[in-house]
């Protein structure tokens, strides 16, 4: 094995004014060239892994750090940021919150002049790390016009400009559309071997095939396990269910056969690799229309958007093109689309922070336009709504006040408000931070907390803008659990998301909305065999759905919801 670039020796780190550490005791080494997959629960200190190795904590962050961790030779408690920035690149979620200038030449430039790089080699530089990353040709154009994605590959073209051999990809597709989020999988694949990589990541099924090992850790912040993926995922099936952990989800369909005696070997990470084994198998695989969902509903709508055209100040083009779209009440409400294509505002106009004009919108029957008389107080009654970044919505500095902010200001009794802080504490996994500072939490727990400041006042329409990004497989079951308890109360849930196995999985309805305009409203389960549409909506099914799709051939019924058959050992509901 190559030499180790990455030691971690007895790590811990603590964050002030928390009692336990976010990382415990952690001691694992990275060989030169390898990538290495970090998995774990949401609040297991993955981020904070990723923020020690690249120096910010503690020179940056504050934190008390015990034990050692030395990145190609030095010691990131004691080596200068600008000796590690050299040596250690880092891609966040949120590409904009590292950008520091306006073009995309500009933005790959900052990073090398900080590192003194002379002016005859930067162009060199800037040149081809935007060719590696497929961004050529555009030098000149504005952040503010570049997609998600754009945005995303223009951030590891500033990392891969400044040549460190260390690459960190700390959930680098959180914000993308499942077309982007493939896009720049693939855009890795070149990468591999001349840096090393090392990869946070709840999608799996995208990025699996890029890994050479995979770290698992505890929600205490400890190691777990560590080895090749197969193994890993095999031999700690039931303790990564047992912590929420993710795996692709072909390897969770095989493991639910293993458990019934029919035996994939090896044990499939990919959809070819689980079409491969189920031909050798010769497990007989039929698509057929599964149980049909119901709404609770008495056919009102909870929300309705006639033919609305939005276009902000500062745009370009129209964010929004007479989208019409129709929300029935009482029902799990889904709305996607690739990164840019307005759903965010669309849904802004559900509770008039883009107010619209008269006769457009409407919830449960009246117009909320300014013109019709809605007041914002009376429509914050009717309409909750969670905002893409936590943080937007955060009013408090404890997360105990901040779930019952809501609660208060409305005149609830304190009896009644503990009662249900103490509910959303324990359903969110947030007691043991309960009287932390909600900025301070990680990005998973924000976002848990966001939702469920939101789900503790019991408005009738909940909109939740991609409220599952972020969170472990324990906390996204948690979370639609609730969502289905507020249904049979006559709530509806309408939810953002790229999800979409989500979308398969919980939506009974679900509106495509692309380029502004909504190109599909309908029963989820139709929406998947519908391929040109996919296409244009830079959509993709589910990985099982993939399968089914290679094992079955082209002589089937693509509007039907679908279940995998396989033989006596039982049906795996997509």
């Amino acid at each position: 094995m190559s030499r180790s670039i990455i030691e971690v020796n007895n790590l811990s780190v603590r964050y002030p004014l928390r009692r336990e550490p976010a990382i415990r005791n952690l001691s694992f080494k990275v060989a030169q060239g390898e990538t290495v997959l970090i998995l774990g629960p949401s609040g297991s200190g993955k981020s904070t892994l990723v923020l020690t190795l690249n120096g910010l904590i503690p020179h940056d962050i504050e934190a008390e750090v015990k034990g050692h961790a030395l990145v190609a030779a030095l010691d990131t408690a004691t080596a200068s940021l600008e000796a590690l920035t050299s040596k250690v690149g880092v891609v966040f979620q949120d590409p904009e919150a590292q950008f520091c200038t306006l073009t995309v030449a500009d933005e790959v430039a900052f990073g090398l002049e900080n590192l003194n790089v002379p002016r005859e080699e930067m162009d060199n530089r800037i040149r081809r790390a935007l060719e590696q990353v497929g961004l050529e040709g555009m030098e000149h154009r504005s952040l503010l016009r570049l997609s998600g994605g754009e945005k995303q590959r223009l951030a590891l073209a500033a990392i891969l400009a400044m040549k460190p051999e260390i690459i960190i990809l700390d959930e680098p597709t959180a914000n993308l559309d499942p077309s982007a989020t493939a896009a720049f999988f693939r855009m890795l694949a070149p990468l591999r071997g001349k840096h090393t990589i090392l990869i946070v990541e709840h999608k799996l099924d995208e990025c699996i095939d890029l890994v050479d090992r995979v770290l698992v850790l505890t929600p205490g912040g400890s190691l777990l396990t560590e080895g090749a993926p197969r193994d890993v995922f095999a031999t700690k099936s039931a303790r990564l269910r047992e912590y929420g952990v993710w795996v692709p989800q072909v390897t969770e369909w095989a493991l639910t056969l293993r458990s019934r005696g029919v035996v994939m070997n090896p044990l499939p990470l990919t959809v070819e690799e689980a079409v491969r084994a189920a031909h050798l198998l010769e497990i007989p695989v039929s698509l057929r229309r599964g149980n049909a969902r119901t709404l609770a509903s008495d056919g009102a709508l909870a929300a309705q958007v006639r033919s609305l055209s939005f276009t902000y100040p500062i745009g370009e083009r129209p964010a929004l093109r007479s989208a019409s779209m129709e929300v029935p009440g009482g029902g799990l409400f889904a709305l996607v689309g690739p990164n840019g294509s307005g759903k965010s505002t669309l849904a802004s106009h559900l509770i008039a922070i883009n107010p619209p004009p008269p006769g457009k919108v409407f919830v449960f029957g009246q117009d909320v336009s300014p013109e019709a008389g809605m007041s914002l107080a009376r429509l914050t009654e009717l309409v909750g709504y969670v905002f893409q970044n936590p943080e937007h919505q955060f009013v408090t500095d404890r997360v105990y006040d901040e779930l019952a902010y809501g609660l208060r200001v409305r005149g609830y009794a304190e009896e009644e408000i503990h009662a249900k802080v103490q509910e959303l504490l324990e359903d969110f996994q947030l007691e043991a931070l309960a009287e932390a500072n909600p900025f301070t939490l990680s990005q998973g727990q924000k976002r848990r907390l966001s939702v469920a400041t939101m789900l503790a006042v019991g408005q009738k329409l909940l909109v939740l803008d991609e409220p599952t990004f972020g969170q472990d497989r324990l906390t996204t079951d948690r979370m639609v659990s609730r969502w289905r308890r507020l249904q049979e109360q006559g709530i509806t849930v309408l939810f953002i998301t790229h999800n979409m196995r989500l979308v398969l999985d919980v939506a009974e309805k679900v509106a495509v909305l692309s380029e502004g305009r909504i190109i599909y409203q309908g029963e989820a389960e139709r929406l998947y065999g519908q391929d040109e549409l996919l296409r244009r909506a830079r959509l993709m099914p589910p990985p099982l759905y993939q399968v089914a799709r290679a094992l079955e051939g082209t002589e089937i019924n693509r509007s039907a919801p679908l279940t995998i058959d396989a033989d006596d050992a039982g049906d795996h509901r997509l």
